[in-house]
This record gives structure tokens, C-alpha cells and sequence, in this order.
């Protein structure tokens, strides 16, 4: 399987460089990933019902949900999740069940709980890209979806150059910018019961994309002859 091998990201280094973005996070990045947010809500809700979202941050997707839908949001870093904990408070979120701090590739969550899991920007800010994976496939229902919104690495030219040159600065900040496709297709052939339905390019210039994992439903049990129940 490619990747697992050689991961450079740390638990430690993470929740250190999320601590630092936030009381700015919202201000640097809520624009710029806007469009990726509002994408993975519209995603979500074609299923709805009820939504984990890994990686919830300051909490700045809750809002937008409707509030038809349950959330749960879980995050490696306790600052942000008080910054989420405050929103929820100030937006009067009764649909939120509850926050918490969470490790996304050992969710303390039980199997096939949710109806959709997203994971906004998450994938390449975690240790062990596979193994969070393994753990959304975990605790979704069948019939349901992992959404990602997620940066992806080029594959030729000057930007897969740059990434390469970049990836010591942005490990330091709390990500991996050169994440190939391959990584997420290998572990779907791996994964039984999971298939990919859909990659779309998503703003700024196409350099993220929105992507959606289903978990096929539980084939239905057929009565044996002999145990149909009798009319009575």
C-alpha cells in the first residue's frame, strides 16, 4: 500500500500547531476554504440525518447545517474546540449533540453510528491518513458517506515541485501538502464495503477537491423455507 511507511506528521507537533491557528484560524482560513465547506454541507445533507464531523475546528461549518440534522464534532485540539464550543453557544445549536476531544484515528465511537462522516481538510493533517480512514468506514452506517474536502498533491509539473520544496514548512504548521490520489484509491480496493462515487475539482483553482466515499448497505436476510412464520 502506498504511503504508510515513513510518516513524518506526529500527534504531538499537531496539536501544538493547531493550538497557535486558533485565535486566528477563522480570520486566515475561513474564506479561503469557504467554498469547500459550503460544498461538504450540500454533500452531507443529501443524506442528512445524523453527521460526525472529524476535525471540526472552531466549528465554523456547525451553523450552516440544518437543523433538521444531529452533529457531532470531534477535534485533536482542545483551544479550537473551545473556540467551536463558544459558536455553538452563541448560535443557540440545539442540533448539536455534542463536541469532543478526539483522536480521529482511534474515535472513541461506536460502529455504524452515523448516517454521514466529513472531514474538512483533515486527511493530510493526520499521522496516519489509512487508518483514520479505517476508522470513518468504522463508525458509518451502511448506506451512508465519508465526505472529504481535501487538498490533493499534484502529480507533475511546478506545483508538485513546489509541494516537494514546501513540505518541511507546512509539517511544521500541521500538514503534508505532496498527498497523492493514489493513497486514497489503494485503500478503497483494500477496504471491503467501500466504493469512491465521486472527486470534484473544487476553488481555489481546482488545488482541493471534494470527495465522497459510500459504505454499501447490509444485503437483506431472506427467510429460509421452513422458517416463514404460519398465518395464524
Amino acid at each position: 500500500m502506498a504511503g504508510e511507511a515513513g510518516e513524518d506528521l506526529d500527534k504531538g507537533t499537531i496539536a501544538t500547531a493547531y493550538a497557535r491557528w486558533a485565535p486566528v484560524y477563522d480570520l486566515v482560513f475561513g474564506a479561503v476554504f469557504d467554498r469547500g465547506r459550503q460544498a461538504a454541507i450540500v454533500a452531507a445533507e443529501r443524506l442528512g440525518g445524523r453527521i460526525l464531523e472529524v476535525g471540526v475546528g472552531t466549528g465554523i461549518s456547525l451553523p450552516d447545517y440544518a437543523r433538521t440534522n444531529r452533529l457531532v464534532g470531534v477535534d485533536l485540539s482542545e483551544p479550537m474546540l473551545r473556540k467551536a464550543q463558544e459558536r455553538v453557544a452563541e448560535h443557540h445549536l440545539d442540533n448539536v449533540e455534542a463536541l469532543a476531544v478526539m483522536d480521529a484515528e482511534n474515535l472513541g465511537l461506536p460502529d455504524d453510528a452515523f448516517d454521514v462522516v466529513v472531514a474538512q481538510y483533515v486527511i493530510t493533517a493526520v499521522p496516519h491518513p489509512e487508518r483514520t480512514l479505517d476508522e470513518f468506514a468504522r463508525v458509518l452506517k451502511p448506506g451512508g458517506e465519508i465526505v472529504l474536502v481535501n487538498h490533493i498533491g499534484a502529480e507533475t509539473g511546478l506545483r508538485r515541485a513546489f509541494e516537494a520544496w514546501f513540505a518541511p514548512v507546512a509539517r511544521r504548521l500541521g500538514w503534508r501538502p505532496e498527498f497523492p490520489w493514489v493513497r486514497l484509491t489503494d485503500w478503497v480496493e483494500r477496504t471491503s464495503g467501500i466504493e469512491l462515487i465521486e472527486r470534484r475539482p473544487m476553488p481555489p483553482l481546482g488545488h482541493f477537491s471534494l470527495i465522497r466515499f459510500g459504505k454499501q448497505k447490509m444485503p437483506a436476510v431472506r427467510a429460509l423455507p421452513g422458517n416463514v412464520p404460519a398465518k395464524a
